[in-house]
């Protein structure tokens, strides 16, 4: 995975102008297609064009087919094969699925661009989560954001990457991705991740802020706690109340914010 792209930039500052690399987040974009059997041969149909960073493409198709409701499950999911050089990647399902009437481009800074509109987005969450129980020790979740940061070498070249990590209750990392958008990396996360530990007994943590669809994404998972370094949107709030999930904010040092469902932490 190409992380950074070099470029030669003109520095400014203290009086003086020097010339030095700098390094940018590569973003680039992906046309994701789904292929299916029929009895006449195959169905192929285009799902989306969405803008990420070059990389763990095929976590990014399974993810967001999860996420989104697609599939139910990656058993769903016989093959992804993705072409780097055309930048496509081709999902082959178990069988046919409706695809939702939407524009097919999403941005690095927005998933749900294109989508019918709000009600349809507030139909896809899911119902709520069993009712919550302590299961999240909070000097554990105070550690959750410096194992991130020690994670993220892609930030510390470019700064322009957003995070998202996955973690057992115990604290323990089980994997990381980076991409220019907010959302590629949750579903990227997700999706390398997916039928292979129990999602119930992790906790999603974000590097910025938290909006709506990634509180969304992590309900269409069964996640129980979403934490983030940075502000959570009122969508989000209300989602992750419907929804059954603990939401924190403002996680950083030893402070934080618990939005919804604090029984959780103890």
């Amino acid at each position: 995975m190409k992380t950074d792209e070099t470029v030669s930039v003109i520095r400014l500052g203290e009086g003086r102008r020097r010339e030095e690399d700098d390094y940018l987040a590569p973003e680039e974009p992906l046309e994701i297609i789904l292929v299916w059997p029929t009895s006449g041969g195959w169905e192929q149909v285009p799902l989306t064009l969405t803008m990420r960073t070059p990389g763990d493409d095929a976590d990014l198709v399974r993810g967001l087919l999860l996420t989104e409701g697609l599939v139910r499950s990656s058993d769903d999911i016989r093959h992804i094969r993705v072409n780097p050089y055309v930048n496509q990647a081709h999902a082959e399902l178990a069988g046919p699925v409706t695809v939702p009437h939407r524009h097919f481009f999403t941005s690095a800074a927005c998933g749900v661009c294109g989508k019918t509109g709000a009600d349809a987005l507030l139909t896809r969450v899911p119902g709520p989560l069993p009712p919550p129980v302590p299961v999240l020790d909070t000097e554990i979740l105070f550690s959750l954001p410096e194992k991130l940061r020690s994670a993220q070498p892609a930030f510390d070249r470019t700064g322009g990457l957003h995070a998202a990590a996955l973690f057992d209750l115990d604290g323990q990392l089980l994997a990381v991705r980076e991409d220019v958008g907010r959302h590629n990396a949750v579903d990227k996360v997700l999706g390398a991740c997916a039928d292979r530990f129990p999602m119930h007994e992790t906790v999603l943590l974000l590097s910025g802020r938290v909006g709506f669809e990634l509180v969304q994404k992590a309900a269409m998972a069964g996640i129980p706690v979403v934490a983030a370094v940075s502000a959570p949107s009122s969508l989000a709030v209300e989602t992750a109340s419907a929804c059954g999930i603990t939401l924190v904010g403002f996680l950083r040092g030893r402070h934080a914010n618990v939005y919804s469902f604090p029984e959780r932490i103890r």
